[in-house]
């Protein structure tokens, strides 16, 4: 599977930062009709990039195109359905990027009605720990390629800190998901600033030591506001390429070398290193784990994507196709599924199949119920695609915590990664029903 940026506009080469202009980009979605070989044909001679790749038939593709491929991009696909997701991606951009100012000190719900920039998204953090001091602290994973921290907030109830099973939540691990960022901080001022007010989430605090980090790839998070929107990666330069990044999801040290679930090509996006955990960014996030698991145990992990809306767990039936865009694949929270596997593999079993079928069922239940919003769900590799050296697989078998799971927020193809701010709250309010569905079920 390809996920090549374009060299030039997308920044792939190791140049210093300059904004990246997405004027007259487009991004269509387009039917998969057999194997996806012809559209990953089409890919791989013209100079456009894919937001899904062409996985299986029945599923879509989302293609971004550059104006001076279009017309190339256009003769190809003459005869096959062609959607638009975005007629002018600077544009969308551009309405995206309008950021509410952030005062300092001011952290409440007002934050979810824009995005922010990344100094504001650490200053919100740190203003929850002053305004919350009593049961949240701030606290990092490790330091990125780049020396920045990875900053997180530490959660936790009336026996104090570092005495309940920890639940850990990632988000933003590709850097242009920015969704995930704000779901993950919704998360968080929902279980700090509800606590002792609210007796469930009150129950769950008692309960769990939370450990929330909205971004966890934060050179790559920048990159996305000083240069490339569009960028996925770490900033990690490859010896004998010119250019960047590793894809830190792809890095992890399980079933890494296995081949079909990412590329050993240094430009393409979802390239998987040079060796295993040779990212920094890997390597720092591993070993929190480890150290929580060891002093606290490890409860769960969340692992917050966009986009798709699915709710994945680590054989089931291939999806059939859906309709225009509600969801990208026709099985829902009503459906019921065979026994969920890993990432890395469509037949490898996880030993708690029942259990995590059924978690993973009540959770899109809980999602549907706040906004009707319909998520899939299943095994990684067989509900999206395969994915190895991810961190949910790691965290299951190396790191052997209770339980991991990963999700894909929304949307399922309308504006994909561009998600406009009106969707922040109704994404975080649906996910955190979600997420509060297993914090009530899990044994």
């Amino acid at each position: 599977m390809k996920f090549l940026a374009f060299l030039p506009l997308a920044a792939a080469v190791a140049t210093p930062p300059q904004k990246v202009s997405y004027d007259g980009h487009k991004v269509f979605r387009v039917p998969v009709t057999d194997d996806g070989s012809f559209l990953r044909g089409v890919i791989d001679k013209l100079d456009v990039s894919t937001w899904q790749p062409p996985s299986k038939k029945g599923a879509f593709a989302d293609i971004h195109v550059p104006p001076h491929s279009l017309k190339a991009f256009q003769d190809a696909l003459q005869g096959h359905e062609l959607i638009t997701m975005h007629n002018d991606l600077g544009e969308s951009i551009r309405k995206e990027g309008e950021f509410q100012t952030y005062a300092a000190g001011a952290a409440n719900s007002t934050w979810f009605n824009s995005y922010h920039p990344y100094a504001d998204h650490v200053q919100f953090l740190n203003d929850l720990a002053s305004q919350y001091s009593k049961n949240a602290k701030v606290v990092s994973s490790g330091n990125t390629l780049q020396g920045n921290p990875i900053t997180g907030l530490h959660i936790f109830g009336s026996s104090g800190g570092g005495k309940k099973p920890a639940v850990v939540i990632h988000g933003t691990v590709h850097a242009r998901e920015w969704i995930a960022s704000m779901v993950v901080e919704y998360f968080t001022n929902e279980l700090i600033s509800k606590y002792g007010s609210d007796q469930t989430i009150t129950s769950f605090v008692d309960k769990y030591d939370f450990y929330m980090f909205p971004i966890v790839n934060v050179d790559g998070f920048k990159y996305t506001q000083s240069g490339s929107r569009m960028w996925r990666k770490n900033r990690q330069t490859t010896s004998g390429s010119s250019c960047l990044g590793h894809d830190i999801n792809r890095n992890w040290n399980y079933k890494w070398n296995l081949s079909g679930g990412a590329s050993d090509n240094p430009c393409a996006d979802d390239f998987r290193g040079k060796s295993a955990a040779d990212a920094p960014e890997t390597q720092a996030l591993a070993s929190f784990l480890s150290q929580k698991k060891s002093s606290q145990g490890l409860k769960l992990y969340i692992d917050y994507h966009s986009y798709s809306q699915l709710f994945m767990t680590r054989k089931h039936p291939p999806p059939k196709s859906s309709c225009f865009f509600p969801s990208l694949f026709v099985r829902s929270h009503t459906d019921k599924y065979s026994p969920p596997a890993y990432g890395y593999s469509c037949n490898a079993r996880s030993p708690k199949d029942s259990e995590y079928q059924s978690l993973a069922k009540g959770a899109v239940d809980a999602i549907y119920s706040v906004h009707g919003t319909s998520f899939d769900y299943g095994p990684i590799c067989s509900t999206i695609y395969q994915a190895t050296g991810s961190s949910v697989d790691y965290v299951a078998d190396v790191v052997k915590g209770d339980y991991s799971f990963t999700s894909e927020l929304r949307d399922t193809g309308r504006y994909g990664f561009v998600l406009p701010p009106d969707q922040i709250r109704p994404s975080g309010e649906e996910a955190f029903a979600g997420f509060s569905y297993l914090l009530a079920n899990m044994k």
